[in-house]
């Protein structure tokens, strides 16, 4: 098979395009922070190492929600499942109480953890790292879980979709 080099439109519409053809998983981040539960939706979280455990997820430096939650000393990362694309959209929402009408849960550390979830972090922030247009934040996890009989909801195409069982 030959591969070949083809010169790419890298304005940030193409590149949001063709990234799309990658399928992620959707999920929340959340805490209490100054006694008011804080979240919004990422799909680019990711595994970064087993020993230690770290994960991370990048965030839009623009973002208005971000510097309130990384504040948090706990921050929940919940992987939501296949029925809960309404929580994402909430949470992405701009001008509305994100947490209205949603099941969720405070951990002892004042991580949020919503109910209902394919798999769910307990996490420490380590690092930010800027890169370009998003922050990099390495995360540490303290605690985890998962129900493995709870498909995930899935980011493909720009939509949202679910796994074909």
């Amino acid at each position: 098979m030959t591969v070949r080099t083809v010169d790419a439109d890298l304005a940030p519409a193409s590149l949001r395009r063709v990234l799309a053809a990658f399928p992620t998983g959707v999920t929340a981040l959340a805490a209490v922070v100054d006694g008011v539960p804080v979240g919004m939706a990422a799909n680019s979280f990711t595994s970064v190492s087993l020993d230690p455990p770290l994960v991370s997820v990048c965030v839009a430096a623009t973002s208005q929600t971000w510097p309130q939650l990384r504040r948090a000393a706990r921050i929940g990362v919940s992987v939501l499942s296949h029925e809960q694309e309404a929580v994402s959209r909430r949470l992405a929402a701009r001008g509305v109480d994100r947490f209205a009408g949603l099941s969720w849960r405070a951990t002892d550390d004042d991580a949020v953890l919503f109910d209902d979830v394919s798999a769910w972090f307990d996490c420490s922030v380590e690092r930010e790292i800027r890169a370009g247009d998003h922050d990099i934040v390495l995360l540490n996890v303290h605690r985890l879980g998962t129900d493995v009989r709870t498909p995930p909801l899935v980011f493909h195409g720009s939509r949202y979709r679910r796994l074909a069982g």
